[in-house]
């Protein structure tokens, strides 16, 4: 049995109120079952911190994929195919019954992707995997059409065969900040709007910035607090106060792993204390941002805007 950290590498796997106007949050999670009834063939056991024992009658073969929660945890859903997660995932061969790869099992919470990655490999996990919890173990049977056009032989399968993937969820980080909306005083301040995905914009206001530092924080979570111990996962979005345009966004990528000692002083200001789900709107004066000096698109002696959403705490190395 081979492990996914070397197959991953051969398949290339790599407005006034500063509350703002948000859409009504979507509080339902609608998750496509596929045919489950084809997994009443598949037995799977053994603690959800370690490898599966997989019992199924061979040869297993599916027309489509289905999904089970044989474990369903009480953690943050995945709602996104560009979610952070960390996973463990075995994969089981339709012919052989047998495991032929697998993730590691060992308990190490850095390992962390976007699901989309592991849907360029696998596309049924995007529909599989949606409104899978942390903690929960889902076993997906796999169609030969629902592995990627040319993996099949690089995970040590038939072109034809079917599979099943035992998928351990171990870790989701937010999609966006999930924390109560909280009411705050914003006059001469910037106004923050927000698409139904939660990606903010800013809206700057006339006059002259403050000159003090600004934190405002727009929703509250009730996740772990920010320390500056570990590094925290956040979507951000930045404008100049003068220019009133974009200078920077995570928004569209991956979310940013940061540390309070490696952004500039008033962004670690406004981080420290906050919880996981919250979003905060910061002002950071030049002399706490990048003082007189000019940063790429930034102009010398600016005033910095931020809306940042906490999305999670990284695990230590």
């Amino acid at each position: 049995m081979r492990t996914f950290s070397a197959a991953l590498t051969i398949l290339g796997l790599a407005a006034v109120g500063l509350t703002g106007c948000a859409a009504p949050a979507d509080t339902t999670c609608d998750r496509p079952a596929g045919d489950a009834g084809v997994l009443d063939l598949v037995s799977v056991s053994g603690a959800a911190d370690a490898l599966p024992d997989v019992d199924v009658y061979t040869p297993f073969r599916t027309d489509e994929w289905a999904a089970r929660d044989d474990v369903t945890g009480d953690g943050t859903p995945i709602t996104t195919d560009d979610q952070l997660v960390v996973v463990d995932i075995a994969l089981v061969g339709g012919d052989s019954g047998e495991t032929v790869i697998a993730t590691p099992y060992d308990g190490d919470l850095t390992r962390v992707t976007t699901l989309s990655q592991w849907v360029n490999t696998f596309p049924a996990f995007s529909d599989a995997l949606s409104c899978a919890t942390e903690g929960s173990r889902v076993t997906v049977a796999l169609a030969p059409g629902d592995i990627a056009e040319g993996a099949a032989e690089g995970l040590g399968l038939a072109a034809d065969e079917s599979a099943l993937a035992i998928v351990d969820v171990r870790k989701v980080y937010l999609a966006k900040a999930d924390g109560a909306d909280q009411y705050t005083d914003g006059f001469g301040l910037p106004s923050v709007v927000r698409a139904p995905d939660g990606q903010p914009g800013l809206i700057i206001p006339e006059g002259a910035p403050p000159s003090e530092l600004v934190v405002q924080t727009l929703k509250k979570g009730d996740g772990p607090v920010v320390t500056g111990d570990a590094p925290v996962r956040v979507h951000y979005t930045g404008v100049t106060w003068a220019e009133r345009e974009e200078f920077d966004s995570s928004w569209g990528q991956a979310p940013a792993s940061l540390t309070l000692d490696g952004v500039v002083p008033g962004f670690a200001a406004a981080l420290e204390g906050q919880t996981v789900g919250s979003q905060v709107l910061v002002v950071i004066p030049p002399d706490q941002g990048y003082g007189d000096t000019a940063q790429g698109a930034i102009p010398a002696g600016s005033t910095l805007v931020f809306v940042i959403d906490i999305l999670g705490l990284d695990a230590a190395p």
